[in-house]
């Protein structure tokens, strides 16, 4: 495969000067992700439906030929002779319905193939966009744990400090030195989690995955526009690849039913045929022909199997109009979730932005109120917890809103390479 120059600069990952963005690392997916590399395998055969279509409408040429030895005896004589000849014939098909339904068939087809190289598309984005998100999710974790791990081992520390010198209780000593023990562990889970999340971002890319960009201080992630839930769920309803993908499915279907219906029709072809034969034995002979003409035929009876195969196809466009009903209302249904998870995820952004200044403020009250002797040590660690908590879920809601928008492209059928490179904007 082809490397362009920015694959073959992320590849030496080691020696990154700069970190990379998320269109850089989709660039890298749509190169090296196999589940995309199949898909597009994939849209390069659907496109050879036509061409075998279009081939059955088409003259036939066969040829023909024989060289043979012979040898007879009458008992009073006998003789060996040879003979030989071949024969050019060709097939013109003038009406034969079955294959102009083929052909309508097989351009719906390379329709379908088309929808799912695009899902394939829209697919990959948002792999590669969670992938990248879970790792900048894993990473604010892990950078939150170990802040808060040595938030506890300096009130760990205050408190041993206390009780020796008989200000504090050993209980305090004890709760501090709990979720001391407690933020290890989840600082071990956390370095773990972030490996599990490197090495899916990697098993996309096809490479050791490099330093990601993060995303901006005080980010803002904009309301859907147009900003009503009715709006997206039409645009969904029409413009969604799975519903379009599933519109040629239910044609492909009708149109199979048209083609066994032919099989009820005569065909005409026209045809065309040359042959010479010769002779060397007794009453030899060199015998030419020619013949051009039109055929008919028909098959009358087929011992049912025609009016069989009629009622399967009839079946089968039934069971395509209800997948595409089922895919129409899939499509409403992803529409507002989507919707939904912009909406509420701005919100809660929001909320817990404020929340964090609270949390925040309350710590330092908190602190104070220790050293004037109004809190305890376990006042101080709750307090920190509720703020460790707090910037936890607000990168958590940030991702997911982030991934909420995508998702709303996606239900519409508007996710593409632009609306990736639009999120480069939120980040460092």
């Amino acid at each position: 495969m082809r490397k362009t120059l920015l694959s073959l600069a992320l590849s030496f990952s080691a020696g990154f000067s700069q970190a990379a963005n998320l269109s850089e690392i989709h660039q890298l997916a749509q190169e090296n992700d196999p589940a995309y590399a199949a898909a597009q395998a994939a849209w390069r055969a659907g496109q050879e439906l036509v061409p075998q279509a279009q081939a059955l409408m088409r003259p036939a040429v066969t040829a023909s030929g024989y060289l043979r030895g012979n040898a007879s005896d009458t008992g009073s004589t006998s003789k060996s002779y040879g003979s030989a000849g071949y024969a050019l014939s060709l097939v013109q098909p003038v009406y034969r319905k079955q294959n102009l339904e083929t052909y309508e068939q097989a351009k719906l087809g390379v329709t379908q193939a088309e929808r799912q190289l695009q899902l394939a598309q829209q697919d990959l984005a948002l792999r590669t966009a969670k992938a990248y998100f879970d790792v900048l999710q894993a990473q604010d974790t892990l950078t939150t744990l170990e802040s808060q791990k040595q938030a506890l081992e300096e009130q760990l520390a205050q408190a041993k400090k206390s009780f020796e010198v008989g200000v504090a209780t050993i209980v305090d000593t004890h709760e501090a030195q709990a979720r001391y023990d407690l933020a290890t562990s989840q600082e071990i889970a956390a370095r773990n989690d972030l490996e599990v999340k490197r090495r899916s971002l990697e098993k996309m890319i096809g490479r050791e995955a490099p330093a990601l960009s993060p995303l901006v201080a005080d980010i803002k992630i904009p309301s859907p526009q147009p900003d009503t839930m009715d709006a997206w769920v039409q645009q969904a309803e029409a413009l969604n690849l799975v519903v379009q993908y599933r519109q040629a499915a239910l044609e492909s279907a009708r149109r199979e039913v048209e083609r066994q219906r032919g099989s009820f029709l005569p065909t005409v072809d026209l045809n065309a045929r040359y042959s010479d034969d010769r002779n060397a034995g007794y009453g030899a002979y060199d015998a030419r022909s020619g013949v051009l003409g039109l055929e008919l035929g028909w098959t009358l009876y087929q011992s049912g199997s025609r009016t069989s195969k009629v009622r399967e196809a009839v079946a089968n466009q039934e069971k395509a109009r209800s997948e595409l009903d089922n895919a129409r209302r899939q499509s409403a249904l992803d529409a507002r979730q989507a919707y939904l998870g912009v909406k509420s995820g701005n919100a809660q952004i929001k909320a817990l932005d404020q929340a964090l200044i609270s949390s925040q403020s309350q710590l330092n009250s908190t602190k104070l109120g220790l050293d004037v002797g109004v809190r305890t040590r376990v006042d101080v660690l709750n307090a920190q917890q509720t703020v460790f908590s707090t910037q936890k879920d607000l990168a958590a809601a940030r991702y997911q809103t982030l991934l909420s928008g995508l998702q709303l492209k996606a239900a519409v059928g508007g996710l593409n390479g632009e609306e990736i490179k639009a999120l480069d904007a939120m980040l460092k």
